[in-house]
């Protein structure tokens, strides 16, 4: 019986180049759909981090500004000594203070009892100037640190203190009875300013800023990639300032943030809340109103 074998027939070259081409389309749509769910990935990361500085930077401050004034510090005001004071009022406004990446922004200081550092050990009577701490009498001294509350009533200024002993010698007499059933909180009264600077290693990122001005530990950045700060006062009649003739008047704060993405977008050129070229950075705002709650027990 006779085998018949068909001939087996290849490729023309024709056939290959066209079998390239079609490869290399089909490569080269695969690449550009991964690189543009790649960028749209990285871009949505940025703009949640910036959500996030933003929120963070205005939490932290909401926290502490609701708080001015708190233990009734009007009575050690209006030259409260610290790095950078005398600060006259509890709220100290500088309206364009700083100028950030090319931004006019403000800075704030405010006066409170922010920290409760330790408890009464011995009971406190009107009349007397001394009292005992329960312990770390240390984190106060008078030549920084020496605004002491105690529970959260009055506040006065410190002449001594004994480590040792843990008793501090203050200024003045205390006002009220201080008995120690339950524990009475003894706080430090700070000076708080919060500003922007460029980044101490990249001059190129602007961050937020806390610094106690009493305890004299420098600034500490709060957030990063915040390029614009603005505070603006409502005052007890309605009206509103950036720079309140008499701050003791203020009864809310409204805090403005506007955050940046960490790096340039190049296809990225204006964004229409702004209606500027932005340089590439995407920017989110937020704006967030505080009332002052211890103003109106402040005089």
């Amino acid at each position: 019986m006779e085998l018949k074998f068909r001939k087996s027939k290849g490729l023309t070259l024709i056939e290959l180049l066209l079998a390239l081409v079609i490869s290399g389309i089909l490569m080269a749509a695969i690449y550009r759909t991964f690189i543009g769910q790649h960028k749209t990935y990285s871009v949505q990361e940025q703009v949640v981090d910036m959500q996030q500085n933003a929120r963070g930077a205005i939490s932290r401050m909401m926290r502490e500004i609701r708080m001015a004034g708190f233990g009734n510090v009007s009575s050690v005001l209006p030259n409260f000594t610290a790095n950078g004071g005398p600060f006259n009022n509890i709220i100290n406004s500088s309206d364009n203070k700083n100028i950030v990446d090319g931004q006019m922004t403000d800075q704030v200081t405010i006066i409170g009892a922010f920290e409760q550092v330790s408890t009464l050990a011995s009971e406190a009577t009107p009349g007397t100037s001394t009292i005992q701490l329960a312990g770390k009498a240390s984190e106060f001294d008078p030549a920084n640190r020496k605004y002491i509350c105690i529970g959260g009533l009055e506040t006065h200024t410190i002449s001594y203190v004994d480590k040792v002993g843990n008793t501090i010698t203050l200024n003045e007499n205390v006002v009220n009875r201080f008995p120690i059933d339950t524990p009475v909180p003894v706080f430090k009264v700070k000076a708080i300013t919060y500003r922007l600077r460029p980044d101490n290693l990249n001059p190129n990122m602007p961050v937020l800023t806390r610094e106690d001005r009493t305890d004299g530990g420098g600034s500490q950045v709060v957030a990063e990639n915040i390029d614009n700060l603005q505070f603006r006062y409502v005052m007890e009649d309605g009206s509103e300032s950036d720079s309140p003739a008499d701050p003791s008047r203020i009864r809310m704060v409204r805090v403005t943030v506007r955050a940046r993405t960490s790096f340039r977008d190049l296809g990225f050129k204006s964004d229409p809340e702004f209606k500027v070229d932005e340089g590439g950075f995407r920017r989110r705002t937020i704006v967030s109103n505080i009332m002052v709650r211890n103003m109106m027990s402040n005089p």
